[in-house]
Formats: structure tokens, sequence, C-alpha cells
């Protein structure tokens, strides 16, 4: 049996980052998240207009797409969105990133999604994080251009990976005397090396325990809190919305950093979306999807 037959979900963690350095990360077998099909099942996408980007990373090329649609009640609030996919997949194309996109556009909030280098074995943080900050600069630096509306209405967000990223990259503005963004949206985020124990303490030879680890790259750097915003302080946070959902066992990372960020009086809302599991935003068929996006909208729009 070869590497494409087998899902690279049941296979140590090694073996998966060998598979995606070697072949790439395995196409997605759905026939119907492709854009064209998403227009067909949701026709309040029509008119959203799409533009890829490549933004200078300074050590790379970051891909981004804008995403906006003139027929739509502006909102007068834009976001700068990052998908997850545990720092070792993910792409502009995944539900997560695009349906979520046009669905966001279609409702007057312009997108701009990111994507960053996966780690595969020899990439490690800081450099997912770098690609996220590079994007987000070029954003708020074009914000004009991109979205119609000035920096100061532009908010970060992400999910799963994506979420820790930009908390993490919230976290180095606010340390480096940068403008935070205006708010922030983490989506079923993991700020701790420990999701399920929303800790420090890992276990690297756990799933979640290998993930961090690989992320950071030594078990030292685990306790960087621009890796892992949970580790560090709230102070200076912008208003937050933090998803959290009932079956999802990073739940605990969501929760304890909507306390943290509580507890300093920084701004949050925190929402559990009942009956959906760690990822269901990369399905636009759950039914718990589509809910999510439209408090994502409402909080942001408000």
């Amino acid at each position: 049996m070869s590497d494409t037959d087998v899902d690279f979900r049941t296979l140590p963690l090694a073996d998966v980052l060998r598979l995606f350095r070697e072949r790439g990360e395995p196409a997605d077998p759905r026939p119907d998240i492709d854009t064209a099909s998403l227009r067909r099942r949701f026709p309040r996408l029509a008119e959203v207009a799409t533009r890829d980007i490549t933004v200078d990373g300074g050590r790379r090329a970051v891909q981004a797409r804008l995403y906006r649609d003139a027929s739509a009640e502006a909102s007068d609030r834009a976001l700068v969105w990052v998908h997850g996919g545990a720092f070792i997949g993910g792409h502009l194309d995944m539900p997560e990133s695009n349906w979520v996109a046009l669905e966001l556009a279609a409702r007057g909030i312009p997108v701009l999604a990111v994507d960053y280098v996966k780690c595969l074995g020899d990439t490690h943080f800081p450099e997912p994080s770098d690609d996220v900050l590079a994007a987000w600069r070029y954003a708020v630096g074009h914000a004009e251009e991109l979205f119609g509306v000035p920096a100061s209405a532009v908010v970060l967000g992400g999910a799963s990976a994506g979420g820790n990223l930009t908390a993490g990259a919230t976290a180095r503005l606010r340390d480096d005397g940068e403008p935070v963004p205006s708010g922030l949206v983490l989506v079923y985020p993991v700020v701790h090396p420990n999701g399920p124990e929303a800790s420090a303490r890992v276990d690297p030879d756990s799933p979640h325990g290998a993930l961090s680890v690989n992320f950071v790259g030594t078990t030292e750097a685990l306790a960087d809190p621009h890796a892992f915003a949970g580790l560090g302080p709230a102070e200076g946070f912008p208003p937050t919305f933090v998803l959290v959902c009932e079956f999802d066992a990073l739940r605990p990372s969501g929760e304890a950093f909507a306390r943290q960020l509580e507890e300093e009086g920084v701004p949050v809302t925190l929402r559990l979306e009942e009956g959906a599991g760690h990822g269901h935003v990369n399905e636009p068929s759950d039914p718990t999807a589509l809910p999510t996006v439209e408090a994502i909208a409402a909080w942001i729009a408000r």
C-alpha cells in the first residue's frame, strides 16, 4: 500500500511530516467545497469578488486572498483571517479559509485570508508567526486600498492553529510597541502548549504535545508567550471574541484565555457553539458552522 492510500490522520506525526514534505498535503476528497460549488450551494456568495495577493514576508512570499462584495451593505470593518491545520497543513482553498471569507464578505466585511509556512520538521516558530505579521502589516498599511476602511477598523482573527498565530501576533505587536488590531477573533484556538488542560505542562509523546513541540522546535521553546499567548500577560489585548465548541478537546484553552482576558479588564465575548466539534467551520454543511460565521460577523460589525 502506498502513502497515498493511507489516511494520514492515522499515522504517527513523524510519518505525517515526512509524507507532507515529500508529497505535499493530500488533496481534500470532498467534491463540493471549491468556490464554484459553494456559490451554487449558497447563492448569497455569488457577488463576492476575490483576488490573490502576494505579500513580501522578507524570508519568503506570503500568499493571501482578498474578498470583497460591492453589493453588500458595508459594515465599515474588515478582517485579516488565518486558517488552522495543526501548524502542518491547511491552505487558502480549504473551507475554514475560503468559505468563511466568502460568507463574511457577503455580509459586508471585506476579508484578507492569509496562508503561512508550515512546520514540517525543519521549520518552526517564529516563522509562521512572521508570515502572519507580514500580512497583517501589509493589510493595515494598505487598508483603504484593500478594504475601503481605515487601518483602525481592521480586525485580526483565526481558527485553531490560526487562532494561536493571531493571538501570538497580537502579543508580539503589543510588546514591540506597535498598534494592536481593533479587535481579535479566536475560533477554537489553542493558545497553550497543552490545549486540553490549558497549561504549560506537556507530554511530548501525546498527540497534542507532539504537535506543540513540532511547532516551536524544542521543549524549552514551549514556554515562549509569543508562541502560546495563554502563557503571557493579557494586558493590552484588544476586545476579543472567543468561540469554543461543545465537543472539542481543546475547548479548555479557549475558555481559560477568555477568563484571562476578562481578569485583565479586556472586553471579551465567549461563545460556546453547542453541538459543534473542533474544525466545524471547515465543513459548510455542518449545521453548527453557519451560526458560528454569523456570530463572528455580528461581533465584528457590532
